[in-house]
């Protein structure tokens, strides 16, 4: 799984996920690109099954990019805890990503495998998203 190997400040504030994003919304290293319609808080394990899934759909075969990272950590408090005594402990590590934001791509495979390997990946994230081809945006 994907985690920082070191970060500055052990827990993170929450933050907004407001407004649409404006950078990493074009496809620029693959063919084929997988853009977010909503915005969420994408865990390394789900980035890790949506690779997965990817990556055994077209057996090994073309190239992938993951242009998102996850490093903000999420912190949880335990089980029935009472309210107030500060902050939870640091659980897992999330990729903040808004409308519009290429998260993977693929290159080097036909259209229909690419598509069919993309879509298998977005069933394993918690967000709508659309498959996209270089030069075509988010929109059309």
């Amino acid at each position: 799984m994907l985690l920082p190997k070191r970060s500055k400040f052990r827990k993170h504030h929450r933050g907004r996920m407001t407004g649409v994003e404006t950078r990493g919304v074009n496809v620029h290293f693959g063919e084929y690109g997988l853009a977010t319609m909503e915005p969420a808080w994408i865990t390394s394990r789900q980035i890790e099954a949506a690779r997965k899934a990817m990556t055994r759909s077209v057996k090994r075969s073309g190239q992938i990019w993951i242009r998102i990272f996850p490093d903000k950590v999420a912190t949880k408090k335990a089980a029935e805890t009472r309210m107030g005594s500060g902050k939870g402990n640091p659980e897992f590590w999330v990729a903040t990503v808004k409308p519009g934001r290429i998260m993977f791509e693929m290159a080097g495979i036909g259209k229909t495998e690419a598509y069919e390997a993309l879509r298998l990946a977005s069933q394993k994230l918690p967000v709508k998203c659309k498959v996209i081809e270089r030069h075509q945006g988010v929109a059309s």
